[in-house]
């Protein structure tokens, strides 16, 4: 003991001098051979060797010695395994941490070394298990986390990686490398803004990382292309140009690498494609030399991006000529170049050059079947083109973009069914190609497919890949199939005009798609617009400007600006353009300004055109000149003149819904045999269903009074057409519509059963209730004297339907839905106040109320309400005789009475039941001024009225047993006897108090066992309710 003590005091205090350590080594090795078990002398004698007698041999056996005796020891640990790392002999390094580590799980010194070892060795599942082990004994090394997490992401398991890297940031936020690769990591999951972040990280502390440079660039490129996709083109330039400074920035660093030069051209090149048009509609239209310029400096900026891009491909190809890939993005290049000077690009040799690139990518791998297909897209001749994609097959005969673009050639060379199954093997193989669906689309003839599937096709096409062609003729399809107000063709062409401003089109398509949306001056200003590209362009022909100006003057006069819209097509009959659709606005135009001589004669000229005219063309012709001239000379002229038309002419749907709709109109039935012949051409159900609407509504008009329509009569026909089309949510619609304005009694209940309400109809069809608001509706209307339960309810109406519970469920999605709807928010708190009610105002719908309510009432424009209005419903002038009694208002009863008595002279079948409610609602106020007989006369009077009705006898039953306490008159009990008997016969469930009531009424007449038979009665209906 005394040895070691000295040797590590000599030791201690040798100040580096050789020879006092020489004496402690000396007694290190007497006190070792005297306790050979002491691993610091064996320690201490390792240092010595291998620091001052530098003799490794001897250094390793008591390193080995010491380790033994002391397996945790990390000094010892680390010292033996760094000379064997100096000597070379990894092998034994590893062999000692792995002994090490199996003597103790606690040396966790051997599992770090043994870990990075394994991680150099690209063992990279052994290493894994190592440095978790590890780091159980060093938390907070930020090494083992790093190197933990490149283990993690050699192993593919990407989401751990990225966790070991963060923890690694967290402890050091200096850690260049765990920044670089957690960036790179996010790029591969697609999470480029997380990368970017991580990127600019790391440039933050080392700004000449060439690394960190190069993924900055790569994320925001992948970024940008993102943005692009979602239509953000604005924000997806600004990222590209920042991307194109970074990796300028990393190849002044270092130029000679090829990957940089070539980011740089991939971030040009995306940049020539996707660069966006930033239009400034106002103004352009009117200055065609700005809208010239605006386009022409899009295409420079494009141009030269393509340009940049080309010569970084070059100068990467220089430092990596064995590089075929680059070869095919030179010509990609050029290509680009070519297609956006197109005019001043007239070199064939030019034009050529992007076949060549790709030509020289094949020299170098001609195995390459993605080489082949760039090479048949790039080609000008139709031969090599179809060589190339053939090629391409043979090496791989699944290659679905092959079978594409073959599809595409094909499709261009007029060989349609070469074209159709190129397209249809590509789409198999695999669907996520946007090319296949586009083609499908465009195939629609060919195919025999319906243009609604044509428009989901390249619906598809424009979700995968939204290039502007596809755009252009999705909106095409939109226009055919009626489609033109979706949300998802409005995005499509904004999207296409920004990418491709010199395409007339996509100006002409814009103005299309506001004008389907009502915004027609938005509309006349693309037309305009459309118009100067056309020009711009010098390719338009008189076709095309003519179908342009004749939007123009069409979304003009929409627009309510009918002089421009006449100098529109004037400017058109001068260059002898104007057609039947031209001629049909120019009359139009001169119509709303009054213009009427002008206007026949312009009618004239288009009659005189109809037999030259389209076969499709001439129902809208004829329909417009018909419904021109009942505008003009009215109803009977207009009937003469059809008379005289040829009948051939009515062979269409379309001129038989204006020929009926006159006809609906006439009440001496003059065209009855002209509308008989053309209603066969009717046959699609929603025509059909169309017409019978409109003969629904002639039946209102010719069946009614000057003042009145035949709302019955309508309802009538409806009834049978239901029958017929029980799925037409439109007849649905509109017998519910006009059983609401029926104001029958029994109405409200007879539009509940016809309702059918579904997720989609929320919405409210013009000129008609939406089902969700007249169930919202009929769930309060007339059960205000009454409970949906059971338990609780006074069951008086027997058309009652049970659908509250159903009614506050949907009203609450609706409001959901259009919080800002006023009607969905009224509707449900009356609902809720019917349940609340029911269940005698719990207090949690009490608090529910309360909310609503005072939302509702934040709204001015709940808060306040018109004055009062003249009364043209019962209901009104019975609720303003309810108030004048509640209220103590001056007597104006003459008048209530008078107004509603020649309100009611208008109800045909319910008549009696408005007057029972009447009377019944006199006899109240009488019985709140406590004059019993008045009310007794007017709830007799009642009962007479509504046979059938239980809550009046019982009314009336009750006051007539006041009468005879008051007034000690048998008579009132005979009275009350008869009432209460008729209530408790005619009750479709049982009454409270009836038989209460007719006990006290026979016991006032001495029957003492009918006293107690309705005493029993009574309760046990309270016990036992009826379910």
């Amino acid at each position: 003991m005394l040895n070691i003590l000295q040797a590590l005091y000599l030791w201690e205090h040798s100040k580096e001098i050789n020879s006092i350590k020489e004496k402690a080594a000396e007694h290190f090795v007497i006190s070792a051979k005297l306790d050979p078990h002491n691993p610091n002398a064996f320690r201490y004698l390792g240092d010595y060797y291998s620091q001052v007698s530098l003799d490794s041999t001897r250094a390793l056996k008591c390193y080995q010695r010491a380790l033994s005796l002391l397996p945790n020891d990390s000094y010892i640990g680390e010292s033996i395994c760094d000379l064997l790392d100096k000597e070379g002999k990894e092998s034994l390094e590893i062999a000692v941490c792995r002994e090490a580590s199996e003597k103790s799980p606690r040396a966790f010194w051997a599992f770090r070394r043994l870990g990075y070892l394994q991680v150099y060795q690209k063992k990279y599942s052994e290493a894994v298990q190592n440095l978790q082990h590890a780091i159980r004994g060093y938390p907070t090394s930020a090494d083992l986390w790093e190197a933990l997490g490149l283990a993690y992401q050699q192993l593919g398991m990407l989401t751990a990686a990225i966790k070991s890297y963060g923890r690694a940031i967290e402890l050091e936020d200096s850690r260049v490398f765990a920044l670089i690769e957690s960036g790179n990591i996010f790029l591969m999951l697609g999470s480029f803004s997380k990368g970017v972040e991580q990127f600019q990280d790391a440039l933050r502390i080392s700004p000449q990382n060439v690394a960190a440079h190069y993924g900055l660039a790569s994320g925001l490129l992948s970024l940008s292309k993102e943005c692009i996709n979602s239509g953000a083109f604005k924000w997806g330039s600004s990222l590209l140009e920042e991307a194109s400074e970074t990796a300028m920035a990393s190849t002044t660093l270092t130029g000679n690498i090829s990957s940089l030069w070539k980011l740089h051209g991939d971030i040009q090149l995306t940049y020539a494609k996707s660069y966006s048009w930033m239009d400034e509609k106002q103004g352009l239209q009117d200055d065609e030399l700005a809208f010239t310029n605006s386009i022409l400096t899009w295409q420079k900026t494009c141009f030269s991006a393509a340009v940049l891009a080309s010569r970084s491909y070059q100068r990467a190809l220089h430092l990596a000529p064995w590089q075929a890939n680059i070869y095919i993005d030179i010509g990609i290049a050029v290509d680009a170049m070519c297609s956006l000077k197109e005019k001043e690009i007239n070199n064939l040799y030019a034009l050529q050059l992007p076949e060549k690139m790709t030509l020289g990518g094949l020299f170098l791998e001609g195995y390459n079947d993605e080489f082949w297909v760039a090479l048949g897209c790039l080609s000008l001749d139709a031969a090599l083109k179809q060589h190339a994609l053939i090629r391409s097959l043979q090496l791989d005969v699944s290659l679905a973009s092959a079978w594409a673009y073959l599809g595409k050639l094909y499709k261009k060379e007029g060989d349609k069914r070469l074209a159709q199954e190129a397209f249809d093997r590509a789409r198999s193989i695999d669907p996520s190609l946007a090319l296949p669906w586009a083609g499908m689309s465009a195939d629609s003839y060919t195919r025999e497919i319906k243009v609604d599937e044509a428009y989901e096709c390249c619906l598809r096409a424009v979700q995968i890949m939204p290039i502007a062609d596809y755009q252009i003729g999705l909106a095409n399809l939109a226009l055919l199939s009626g489609n033109l107000t979706s949300s998802q063709v409005f995005g499509a062409v904004r999207q296409a005009l920004q990418r491709a401003p010199h395409y007339p089109e996509s100006y002409n398509l814009n103005g299309l798609v506001y004008e389907a949306r009502h915004e027609y001056l938005t509309a006349s200003v693309f037309y305009r617009l459309a118009r100067c590209a056309i020009c711009a362009s010098e390719k338009g022909s008189n076709s095309r400007l003519r179908d342009i100006s004749v939007n123009l003057s069409r979304s003009l006069c929409k627009a309510g600006n009918a002089v421009d819209a006449i100098v529109e097509c004037e400017n058109l009959k001068k260059e002898g353009l104007l057609d039947s659709k031209g001629l049909q606005i120019y009359a139009f135009s001169l119509w709303q300004l009054g213009k009427n001589e002008l206007v026949l004669s312009a009618v004239r000229t288009l009659a005189s055109s109809v037999l030259s005219l389209e076969k499709t063309s001439v129902p809208g012709c004829i329909s417009f000149i018909c419904r021109l001239l009942y505008y003009i000379s009215g109803k009977e002229s207009a009937i003469k003149s059809i008379m005289k038309m040829p009948k051939d002419l009515f062979q269409s749907s379309k001129v038989s819904f204006v020929l009926s709709a006159i006809h609906a109109l006439d009440q001496r039935n003059q065209l009855d045999s002209v509308v008989s012949s053309s209603r066969c051409f009717v046959v699609s159900p929603a025509e059909i269903t169309g017409m019978h609407i409109l003969i629904a509504l002639g039946k209102l008009v010719k069946h009614g009074s000057e003042n009145c329509l035949a709302i019955q009569n309508g309802v009538n026909h409806l009834r049978k057409t239901l029958h017929m089309y029980p799925n037409s949510g439109l007849i649905r619609n509109l017998l519910i519509y006009l059983l609401l304005c029926n104001r029958e009694w029994n109405s409200i209940h007879l539009a509940t059963r016809c309702l059918v309400v579904c997720d989609s109809d929320y919405q409210k069809e013009e000129d008609f209730r939406s089902p969700i608001e007249i169930l919202g509706a009929a769930a309060v209307a007339c059960y205000s004297g009454g409970n949906h339960s059971d338990k609780l309810s006074l069951p008086t109406c027997r058309g009652q339907c049970l659908s509250g519970h159903e009614a506050i469920q949907r009203l609450q999605k609706w409001l959901r839905q259009e919080p800002w709807n006023k009607s969905a928010r009224y509707l449900l708190i009356l609902n809720y106040l019917q349940k609340a009610r029911e269940q005698r105002f719990p207090r949690h719908l009490c608090i529910l109320l309360e909310r609503l309510t005072s939302v509702a009432l934040s709204d001015q424009f709940h808060s306040k309400r018109d004055q009062y209005q003249k009364f043209h419903y019962h209901i009104g002038w019975i609720g303003l005789k309810y108030m004048e009694s509640q209220y103590k208002l001056q007597s104006v009863s003459p008048g209530i009475e008078l107004n509603f008595e020649e309100c009611s002279k208008e109800i045909r079948y319910s008549w009696h039941m408005w007057m029972a409610v009447f009377d019944m609602v006199k006899g109240l106020i009488a019985i709140s001024s406590q004059d019993y007989l008045q009310a007794e006369e007017f709830l007799s009077q009642s009962c007479s009225f509504a046979s059938d009705e239980s809550c009046l006898f019982l009314c009336h039953g009750a006051i007539c047993i006041e009468l005879a306490k008051l007034q000690c008159d048998s008579h009132f009990l005979s009275l009350a006897l008869k009432s209460l008997k008729k209530a408790k016969g005619t009750s479709p469930a049982p009454l409270p108090f009836v038989s209460l009531l007719l006990a006290q009424v026979e016991g006032s007449f001495g029957s003492e066992t009918k006293w107690e038979n309705n005493l029993q009665l009574e309760w046990f209906e309270i016990l036992f309710p009826v379910n």
